[in-house]
């Protein structure tokens, strides 16, 4: 149910139906990043796993949201879409690589917690520091890849490159 929520919230975000396909495809590379860190750490997945699972799923999702929003930005003023999905990643990249490492870092404390309750801490720490870290050094080059795939299955690019003719055509009318 989430799932369609979301799909439909970011359909409505962007006005089309196949953007929130680039966004959602790049969540799970986050989800495997963090089950890979709980098996090499040797820890069970329960219910702190499943938290840290969602708040690293709502992290991965808003790194893809910034890419694919400034890359539909540039194919709309005309770029096609191999540079629009460039250039998107190019100018979000430093953004996107400050605010994951101070979240990175600011969960370092969780993934080395000691004391009373350190397991549940240390979990949840595992999940979100794997996975962001995960998200982080892949996503952020798979995700212009998922966008101009998707982009090329809708043909959102031919779509926009019509709407300008008509619009040209218009201008040129009055």
């Amino acid at each position: 149910m989430s799932l369609l929520f979301v799909f439909l919230i970011l359909a409505a975000l962007y006005e089309s139906w196949s953007l929130p396909f680039s966004v959602l495809l790049s969540v799970p590379i986050a989800v495997f990043g963090a089950f890979v860190g709980l098996m090499l750490r040797k820890f069970d997945f329960d219910v702190y796993g499943q938290i840290g699972l969602v708040v690293l799923i709502g992290l991965a999702a808003k790194n893809a949201i910034l890419i694919v929003e400034f890359a539909k930005a540039e194919l709309e003023k005309g770029t096609d879409v191999v540079s629009a999905a460039l250039h998107g990643a190019r100018l979000r990249l430093r953004p996107i690589l400050m605010t994951s490492f101070a979240f990175i870092l600011g969960c370092v404390p969780l993934w080395i917690a000691t004391g009373a309750g350190a397991a549940a801490r240390r979990i949840l720490g595992t999940v979100v520091v794997s996975g962001m870290l995960a998200a982080t050094l892949l996503a952020i080059f798979l995700i212009p890849v998922l966008y101009v795939i998707v982009e090329r299955i809708a043909g959102s690019e031919k779509k926009v490159a019509t709407r300008r003719e008509e619009e040209a055509e218009e201008v040129l009318a009055h």
